[in-house]
């Protein structure tokens, strides 16, 4: 069983531009309903690229968050359980202990394990720190996405507890991210990685997108992949 705190919160505008965001949220003293979209009462300012059924749930290991401090003194006393957004924040483990697929127990409901998080230029302002976004990218600090399997009630207190397993062979997270931000990842490694059972679909299209660049263009230099949010402006 795995000890968890959880978190929801509105929509508030950020400090300098003023772009509205979710990323303030609130320890949660109450019971809590989960639905195939996240709990019940949490807001995401962006649909594009937060929330929705394959970005329900954001779980972020409470661990990297003495990383980010060290690395990042001036907003030290600011990174803080919580402040990245995150709906549950557990401290016994993190990308290098789930894989794809894996289906945990909260309460009466049912989450898996889908896809990374990809951070968001509004965590620099945030924060006013250029390059934590980046920061968390590159050292794979991002935390993960849930789906909702079976939508329940959620109490504080209540332990994620590991319900089904995904196959050993299945990437861990921290694996599959290292696969997908490869400078030239192998097709094998990429076709595997977009079959595990449970990933989210969207993640699923850009996996096959890739594959299939690589393979009409052999020799060439592959783009990168995006590995955070970029400021639109």
């Amino acid at each position: 069983m795995i000890q968890v705190s959880l978190f929801i919160g509105g929509i508030r505008p950020l400090p300098e531009s003023g772009r509205p965001t979710g990323m303030y949220k609130q320890p949660v003293k109450t019971v809590l309903e989960l639905g195939r979209e996240g709990f019940v009462g949490d807001q995401q300012a962006d649909r594009r690229v937060h929330g929705g059924p394959e970005k329900a749930v954001h779980l972020y290991p409470t661990r990297h968050y003495a990383k980010l401090a060290s690395r990042f003194p001036d907003a030290a006393a600011q990174l803080v359980v919580g402040s990245l957004g995150e709906n549950i924040a557990a401290a016994e483990f993190d990308e290098n202990d789930v894989r794809i697929g894996d289906i945990w127990r909260l309460g009466g409901a049912l989450l898996q394990v889908c896809q990374p998080r990809n951070p968001c230029w509004k965590i620099d302002e945030r924060f006013a720190s250029d390059g934590i976004a980046a920061f968390i990218a590159e050292h794979g600090l991002t935390g993960w996405y849930f789906s909702v399997v079976t939508p329940g009630r959620v109490t504080p207190g209540d332990h994620l507890e590991l319900e089904t397993q995904a196959a050993a062979d299945v990437f861990t997270l921290a694996e599959a991210m290292r696969c997908w931000q490869a400078h030239r990842p192998a097709v094998a490694d990429l076709e595997k990685l977009a079959a595990s059972p449970g990933i989210a679909i969207n993640w699923q299209q850009k996996i096959a997108t890739r594959i299939a660049w690589l393979r009409k263009n052999q020799g060439k230099t592959p783009p990168a992949p995006p590995a955070f949010h970029a400021n639109p402006d």
